[in-house]
């Protein structure tokens, strides 16, 4: 009796070890099972959401590797140079939009990645040892919390010679570092910045404008190089890549962006439709209209004004190139750099070599119905 008894408890413990080990592989199937499946939905996801090429740590890394570098000087040896704090992957035949600014006018940056599709790329300039300071805070935060900055962003940054940035402590960024989304790294930077003092008066340095223009265009074959309070029109990058790759015979030919200027805080205009309501109006006028008209006399925009609409960005009407020009414009190849002997304010822009073959070098408006 009591040995059958004895049986029957094994029979039952030798089932019940069955059981387990069964249920243990049916979960280890269905472990198995779901992760093939994530794996599959993931690559699905990523298929339509490509992630960023690099990460946080890696955006950091480089960062460090930059201003451990100890910058170079310029060819005045005025100031200090460094390249890449953060760097973006670019396609060849991309257009990149290249601007500069003070730490203080950074707060436009978020406005330019809202309205700009494809890479930009910053070049930044520090007056001081503490505005240095704060432009790689400033960096290592923006590099952490907005995404579009890691994907898209290039940031160089100049200061006076006889400072050196330093690599941002973990102890240093303060109340930077309690930050926790893109949002708030820019109210931030609200709430410390000067906005407005885009030169450095009263500091005995010299704001380096053409230096920053050809850092910030450096290594691109097509660049659009604008200051850094502007705001590219809804689509343009889109346009500009469509129209650049239809054709190869843009070489040596300057693609010029008419630039307006806002009298009073408005809505910006999304179109060219929102911005000739403005303009007829008054609300806008041509960039420069009081300050240097013949600046920007030269692309004749009441011929613009009343180009028929469009639906894609294309060349309208060739003007030749006249003293003292200063147009916004797209061109590829071997650009001339700008006359970095040139600092602070006024007629900076125009100091390059005529572009173009064509006698005294032309340009190509671009008109367009967007």
């Amino acid at each position: 009796m009591q040995m059958s008894y004895a049986i029957r408890c094994a029979f039952y413990q030798l089932l019940l070890a069955a059981l387990m080990l069964v249920a243990m592989l049916q979960l280890l199937y269905l472990s198995l099972l779901s992760g093939l499946h994530g794996q599959e939905e993931q690559e699905q996801y990523f298929e339509f959401f490509p992630p960023s090429p690099r990460s946080v740590d890696q955006v950091k890394a480089q960062l460090r590797t930059a201003l451990a570098s100890g910058g170079v000087l310029d060819a005045s040896g005025d100031y200090r140079v460094y390249r890449g704090l953060l760097k973006t992957t670019m396609d060849p035949n991309d257009v990149i939009l290249a601007t500069h600014a003070s730490v203080d006018n950074l707060l436009h940056l978020s406005g330019l990645l809202e309205r700009w599709e494809g890479p930009l790329s910053v070049s930044v300039f520090a007056a001081t040892k503490e505005e240095a300071q704060l432009a790689t805070v400033l960096t290592y935060a923006l590099s952490s919390h907005c995404p579009d900055m890691r994907a898209r962003v290039a940031m160089h940054l100049v200061c006076p010679s006889r400072y050196e940035a330093a690599v941002p402590d973990p102890r240093e960024p303060g109340e930077f570092a309690l930050l926790r989304s893109c949002q708030e790294v820019f109210d931030k930077l609200a709430r410390v910045a000067q906005p407005g003092i885009n030169y450095a008066l009263g500091t005995n340095v010299s704001y380096p404008n053409n230096l920053l223009r050809n850092l910030a265009r450096e290594g691109a074959n097509y660049a659009l190089v604008i200051d850094v309070d502007m705001v590219p029109s809804e689509g343009l990058w889109r346009g500009l890549r469509e129209m650049l790759d239809q054709s190869k015979q843009w070489g040596g030919t300057a693609l010029v962006v008419p630039a307006f200027e806002i009298r009073r805080a408005r809505r910006m205009p999304m179109n060219k439709n929102e911005l000739l309501q403005l303009y007829q109006v008054g609300e806008v006028r041509p960039f420069y209209y009081g300050l240097c008209t013949p600046c920007q006399a030269p692309t004749n925009y009441s011929r613009w004004v009343n180009l028929p609409e469009e639906t894609l960005l294309r060349p309208s009407y060739v003007v030749p190139w006249q003293d003292p020009w200063e147009p916004f414009y797209v061109a590829g190849g071997k650009v001339p750099a700008f006359d970095e002997r040139f600092r602070q304010y006024g007629f900076n822009r125009i100091s390059q070599v005529p572009l173009g073959e064509r006698g005294a070098g032309t340009g190509e408006v671009v008109g367009s119905g967007s």
